[in-house]
């Protein structure tokens, strides 16, 4: 446990940030024996699950899907496409837009790495009681009601000079904040 969560005092955003990083970091790890990168794991495991479903998604499509930046979607696809892995056609419906699918050799990568993200996973969740406990069940429900919300302002509008400044928020477990306040 890190020093920050110990005290009590670290901001909620800090934590969420914090365990952000460890679990990236740790399928990062996970699935670079499969060739990937977790973004790329977050591109393909989605791609997989749409094409499941019978949706063969554009890139601005999986974009939204995924929370990436369009432009990072497309930077992904064309490696993937490089890898062999994901085929990218012009929409006929709209010749602007891309579609993306997996390939045979994309689709057996990814469940592969389906199954040591979900490895991972159970493993990363064991202090909650594992993957398909009742605890996690609710840790997965108060974060999609998190994400669900809407922001009241637009992500690169500027902070109230009265309010919280981003390394307030970041940095609040510390004595350090930049007005010297914690």
């Amino acid at each position: 446990m890190s020093k920050g969560s110990e005290n009590g005092r670290a901001t909620p955003g800090y934590l969420v940030w914090r365990l952000s990083t460890k679990w990236r970091v740790a399928v990062d790890r996970a699935v670079a024996p499969l060739g990937l990168t977790h973004a790329q794991y977050s591109l393909v495991a989605s791609l997989y699950g749409m094409q499941r479903d019978g949706e063969r998604p554009s890139q601005r499509r999986l974009a939204d899907h995924t929370g990436l930046e369009p432009l990072y979607v497309s930077k992904l696809a064309r490696a993937l496409e490089s890898a062999g892995l994901v085929e990218r056609n012009r929409d006929p419906r709209d010749p602007r837009a891309v579609q993306l699918a997996l390939t045979e050799q994309g689709r057996d990568v990814t469940r592969q790495a389906v199954e040591v993200v979900r490895g991972l996973l159970e493993r990363l969740l064991e202090p909650l009681g594992g993957l398909d406990s009742d605890r996690t069940r609710t840790f997965t429900s108060e974060l999609a009601t998190l994400l669900d919300a809407p922001l009241d302002a637009p992500l690169d509008a500027p902070l109230d000079a009265s309010r919280d400044t981003p390394l307030d928020l970041i940095d609040r477990s510390t004595d350090r904040s930049p007005r010297g306040t914690t």
